[in-house]
């Protein structure tokens, strides 16, 4: 696709359906085009909702204020009301409404078992769907906004979601559960007309739009390929692209400016067939970062690029190949790079893989992340071994596993039926991608084990099923493996793990990964070492408008410095794709 191909995305000149999702990788910009759009559209004096259903949200950090997931109207914007759908408070909500009105009439036991069985990670995410479903579906909510705009979360989240209403709905209408059986799906039944109208909804252009956002450089691209083609599928076909932070031209005087558009123009001349069919828009990169009502108001209007001064370099800090001797010197064996969605995770963990591998070490990298895409990034060398969770060879494996011992222990035909019937249950992916992420932990007994993990919502949910797993495990008659014993104290042992938070230079994500490192040290999880990444700061741009982004970050770079004390890597933006051979540019010295 050609540069003048896309066109200029302004929600004032473009007609929207009621509801629009505006999902992608992450990191791409999906909040800040979401909640500009919100803006916009209620300044022409429509009536707005706005809702985040990501567990990550940063819509708080976007408006300035505290938000709760009943709505809060923004004083600034007087048309517009913001929900953040917090997935443990709606979790919380859900559990109550489920266990309330057996509260005194059932013995005190049989209310912790019910407790239990809504102990899982599971629970949350039906929980966030179920809130998401009545908004889809309430008649007062349709009534009352003339616009519903949801920003989702990360791509393979957001497919879990749009997934859910086929498979609780398919479970839901095909399974009779024991009458004494309550648990997850308990509260779920008697609402399966609404999942159905949800499902209705997502899928009428009349209605709905998909707006796959992505930045202009290749693997975000893959990505909302790979994303166009599952929502198709799902026969969710009115979508768009909107390609954010385009730079408008290079400045021949300018050597960053110059590579930085010739790589987003190469990015786009080699885009995936599929998305070539698609309504596809860009929005212009600006110089400022997308906090604060005054800077929504603009973003689709103008840049104002500040007066600045030169900005100086930054030299306090340690490079990648610094950080791989401290990880080789003190022997860590499990390693996780961890933070937002978007800032780099899978290609530090690539790089520190291929450093710890040339000092002899062997090492096994791995993804959580059901996007994978580690397998773009680097392939099996020496001393280098790679994978990735499967989620469905994952349950078929433990389906089956589960139902053979059922079998093997002299389970009558009902008993097992029974266990078939609960192994049904969507949940049961949960467990079994669990079980195989505790597997690949446990190799660092004889090899260093590199994760690259999920975004933060998934990252902390997933270490959240290390202490609910258990219960899971129990309820549908598998075994607990060693593996899964040992695995939290494991994460917990500052000799064996080390996190590394990684970020980049902005207020958001630096924001949000320190809501990260407070939720790491709760579980009883250490970090020490952050990575700044993508940075202009020590580039010699004089684009006025790279250069006004260059002086901002060095607010964040300060502070990610002072909050790790000078335990701290800057990783500079380059213009090469880092992917295979090019990965070793990120371990060179100062």
């Amino acid at each position: 696709m050609k540069r003048n191909q896309l066109i200029e995305y302004n929600p004032e000149s473009i007609n929207l359906t009621k509801y629009m999702f505006f999902t992608g990788k992450g990191g791409v910009g999906k909040t800040s085009l979401a909640c500009a759009t919100a803006v916009t559209l209620a300044d022409l004096q429509k009536k707005v909702l706005l809702i985040s259903t990501d567990p990550a949200s940063n819509l708080q950090d976007v408006f300035s204020t505290q938000l709760n997931n009943k709505g809060s109207l923004i004083s600034e914007v007087p048309n517009l009301t913001v929900i953040n759908l917090n997935p443990e408070d709606a979790a919380h909500d859900y559990k109550e409404s489920i266990i309330a009105p057996y509260r005194g009439k059932l013995p005190e036991a049989m209310i912790k078992n019910i407790e239990e069985q809504l102990s899982g990670s599971c629970t949350v995410e039906i929980a966030a769907f179920n809130e998401f479903s009545e908004i889809i579906t309430s008649k007062d909510k349709s009534a009352l906004y003339d616009y519903i705009i949801f920003d989702t979360a990360p791509t393979g989240h957001t497919l879990r979601m749009l997934e859910l209403p086929s498979a609780w709905g398919n479970f839901i209408s095909n399974e009779t559960p024991s009458a004494n059986y309550v648990g997850q799906l308990s509260g779920m039944r008697e609402k399966q007309e609404m999942y159905m109208e949800a499902v209705e909804k997502l899928s009428d252009p009349k209605l709905t739009t998909l707006v796959l956002v992505s930045r202009p450089d290749y693997t975000p691209l893959q990505e909302v390929s790979r994303s166009s083609n599952e929502l198709w599928d799902m026969n969710i076909k009115n979508q768009w692209m909107v390609v954010n932070g385009l730079l408008s031209d290079g400045d021949k005087n300018d050597i960053i400016s110059t590579e930085l558009y010739n790589k987003q123009t190469n990015a786009l001349e080699q885009l995936p067939e599929n998305l070539d069919s698609l309504k596809s828009f860009y929005v212009p990169l600006r110089s400022y970062n997308l906090t604060g009502i005054e800077n929504l108001r603009r973003f689709f209007k103008q840049d104002i690029i500040p007066d600045t001064q030169d900005a100086g370099s930054f030299d306090e800090y340690k490079t990648l190949k610094e950080l791989g001797q401290y990880l080789s010197t003190t022997n860590k064996r499990v390693i996780f790079t961890m933070g937002k969605g978007g800032v780099g995770k899978t290609t530090l963990a690539a790089s520190l893989a291929l450093e710890l591998a040339s000092k002899g070490q062997k090492v096994h990298l791995t993804t959580t992340d059901p996007a994978d895409h580690l397998k773009f990034i680097i392939q099996e060398e020496n001393n280098i071994t790679v994978s990735s969770i499967n989620p469905e060879a994952e349950l078929t494996a433990y389906k089956n596993e589960v139902i053979q011992k059922a079998k093997d222990a002299g389970k009558n035909k009902e008993e097992i039926a029974y266990v078939e019937e609960d192994l049904r249950s969507p949940c049961t992916k949960e467990i079994a991608v669990f079980r195989a992420f505790a597997e690949i932990v446990r190799k660092a007994d004889t090899e260093v084990v590199i994760i690259d993990t999920a975004p933060t919502g998934h990252t902390l949910l997933l270490l959240d099923t290390t202490q609910s797993y258990h219960k899971e495990v129990e309820r549908t008659q598998g075994d607990i493996l060693e593996s899964v014993r040992n695995l939290l104290p494991r994460l917990r042992d500052k000799n064996e793990t080390e996190v590394i938070i990684v970020t980049l230079p902005e207020a958001t994500p630096v924001l949000e990964a320190e809501r990260l490192r407070e939720d790491l040290k709760r579980a009883g999880i250490e970090n020490k070492w952050w990575i700044v990444n993508n940075s202009m700061i020590n580039t010699p741009t004089q684009n006025p408008l790279l250069k006004a982004r260059a002086v901002s970050e060095k607010k964040w770079i300060n502070e990610v410095n002072r909050i790790s004390s000078g335990n701290m890597v800057l990783v500079p933006w380059y213009n090469q794709e880092l992917k295979g051979e090019n990965l070793r540019l990120l371990l060179q010295e100062k």
